[in-house]
């Protein structure tokens, strides 16, 4: 994983990052380029600046600085040599490569009527690393299931960004897919087994290349990539017929009102948003009208500090704290372990 991620950075930034110990590279969940400021990684909630011989330090004066020409060369990397095919991916600020890594962009925003029109002098990188972690929804899947209409609870999980929401999101789509989590028996996996829908805007579940995910999201997945949550979700109802909808990172009014066709069409929404708990969620204004509407029967708050993906709570439309349903260990330690990390 640490090698491909690699391949993205110019010469000289990945020669000193190739050299980094093993312990950093093995937990990374950023990498942030500045121009002329120093390399540094990110890992969860630790950080380390990097010396030129690939030494983690505290010492600004001591790190690694990219120059201009680094940056230059890691932007037409990932622009694939053509800034101006990426207009659109420049103005949202990020761009989204092979691999489901997403480089989030820092410059000079040109604006045309008071919106952003696109980026320019582009100095600051952040190249936010995914890595798939199979089983890690398998404890959490019960807990959104309803014996009695056999059928998946609409939930919404929440947590700040880089808390391990789209790791968790991308295995609960796998495994709702082939219903592997619901038993042993493949009677029990046939029953629970459902089609599943994913919306990928920002290509980050599945990491579709040429349409084709790159990332284990079940044999029974469709993925419409690189489209507005919106319109995707209302494309997948009226062509795809999916049984079960999921959705990353949820935040204009249009996202709530095609969550809103979704339930009315009698399918099931496995969704994302940012925030510290429903709470906080619920006061934003595009999504309060799912809360008051009690669209969300199962609301699941991940852990704000701690290993990444630790599932904090599980509750009903009411608040109500759901009890686990296992004493097993819980998935976040095999997040952590495996350095896993979302947005």
């Amino acid at each position: 994983m640490w090698n491909a991620v690699l391949e993205w950075l110019p010469g000289s930034i990945r020669t000193v990052l190739s050299r980094l110990p093993a312990d950093w590279t093995s937990r990374a969940e950023e990498i942030r380029v500045r121009d002329g400021r120093p390399l540094e990684i990110v890992a969860a909630g630790d950080y380390t600046f990097v010396e030129p011989d690939g030494s983690p330090t505290l010492r600004i004066e001591a790190a690694f600085r990219p120059t201009r020409d680094d940056c230059l060369k890691l932007l037409d990397r990932i622009t694939n040599h053509s800034v101006y095919t990426m207009e659109e991916q420049l103005r949202r600020g990020y761009i989204t490569v092979q691999g489901g890594h997403r480089i989030g962009l820092a410059g000079r925003a040109a604006l045309e009527r008071g919106a952003i029109r696109t980026l320019q002098h582009i100095g600051g990188f952040n190249l936010r690393i995914a890595r798939e972690v199979k089983g890690c929804a398998s404890a959490l899947l019960p807990r959104l299931w309803d014996a009695e209409s056999r059928r998946l609870h609409h939930t919404l999980i929440v947590s700040p960004p880089q808390r391990g929401k789209t790791t968790l999101l991308r295995d609960a789509a796998r495994l709702v897919s082939t219903g592997g989590w619901s038993g042993r028996t493949a009677i029990d996996r046939r029953d629970r087994a459902r089609k599943v829908g994913i919306v990928d805007e920002r290509s980050e579940i599945a990491a579709a290349v040429d349409g084709k995910p790159t990332f284990d999201v079940g044999p029974r997945t469709d993925v419409l990539d690189a489209c507005p949550k919106a319109e995707g979700m209302m494309l997948m109802i009226r062509a795809l017929s999916p049984e079960v909808l999921v959705v990353d990172e949820l935040g204009r009014l249009e996202d709530a009102e095609a969550v809103m066709e979704a339930l009315h069409a009698g399918i099931a929404v496995i969704a994302t948003a940012h925030g510290r708990d429903a709470d906080e969620v619920r006061g934003r204004p595009s999504l309060a009208a799912l809360f008051e509407a009690r669209v969300f029967t199962r609301i699941v708050t991940l852990a704000a500090s701690g290993p990444t993906g630790t599932v904090l709570d599980v509750r009903d439309a009411d608040g109500r704290r759901l009890p686990p349903s296992r004493p097993a260990a819980a998935p976040p330690a095999t997040l952590e372990r495996k350095g896993a990390t979302g947005c």
